[in-house]
């Protein structure tokens, strides 16, 4: 009979601060962790290591790590203990939800606990909370998701003043000078008629102004520039 081919896991080290990170505790619980592995047989095909605390926000490599699993086969997390996954309750039941939901399972080295299988024991006064929070957990994911994309979209608008899609016509440098003709050529002469866009488009094209694109202007470009200088109606 061959021998039995090693189950695969992954580690997870975590210091609760930054300032943590040059003393013994990862060194600590990566000797632990590899401990149990040998004992029961786990492969160890990747390791993360977590200098944060708080809410999963400020947890990127626990998300990076959920988010490796789920595509590379691995559904076995192994820490040192709990007390190294979460010192605040609430966190560490948001955090096992989430791993009850993808169906992940985490393994204290410490102690041997399957701990996202004693969770949802029907005799551990865990469970209702656990049912609630897989209940609720596609909101968490999506609100982070949300939390996370908007204030990416506020740090951009407030450095640049625009974050979505291509930046309209006018905003590269180059461009400044079509902008300025446009206003001049759309701008009504006493006496006279204004131009229409179409006309514009033609003077445009008549003096080799290109557009963004390289190609020629055409009168709804031209139309839809002005209204958003606000000139056009």
């Amino acid at each position: 009979m061959g021998k039995q081919e090693n189950k695969i896991a992954v580690g997870y080290l975590r210091v609760s601060s930054k300032g943590q990170i040059r003393g013994h505790g990862f060194e600590r619980q990566r000797d632990e962790i590899r401990r149990y592995a040998k004992k029961h047989g786990y492969k160890i095909i990747e390791w993360y290591k977590e200098a944060y605390t708080g809410t999963e926000q400020d947890r990127p490599e626990f998300l990076r790590m959920v988010e490796d699993m789920l595509s590379n086969g691995c559904r076995t997390i192994i820490i040192e203990c709990m007390d190294r996954f979460g010192r605040r309750s609430m966190v560490s039941e948001q955090l096992l939800a989430l791993l009850i939901r993808k169906d992940i399972t985490m393994i204290s080295a410490m102690t041997g606990q399957n701990v996202t299988e004693d969770v949802q024991d029907e005799n551990d006064p865990w469970k209702k909370f656990i049912v609630q929070m897989q209940n609720n957990i596609a909101e968490l994911d999506k609100r982070l998701l949300v939390h996370k994309l908007r204030k990416a979209r506020e740090a951009k608008r407030a450095k640049t003043g625009r974050c979505e899609g291509r930046k309209p016509y006018g905003c590269c440098p180059e461009e400044e000078e079509t902008i300025k003709r446009m206003r001049q050529l759309y701008r009504k002469k006493p006496g006279e008629e204004r131009l229409s866009c179409h006309r514009i488009a033609k003077i445009l094209n008549k003096e080799k102004r290109p557009t963004r694109k390289g190609g020629p202007w055409q009168g709804p470009q031209v139309q839809q520039i002005l209204k958003r200088l606000k000139l056009a109606k």
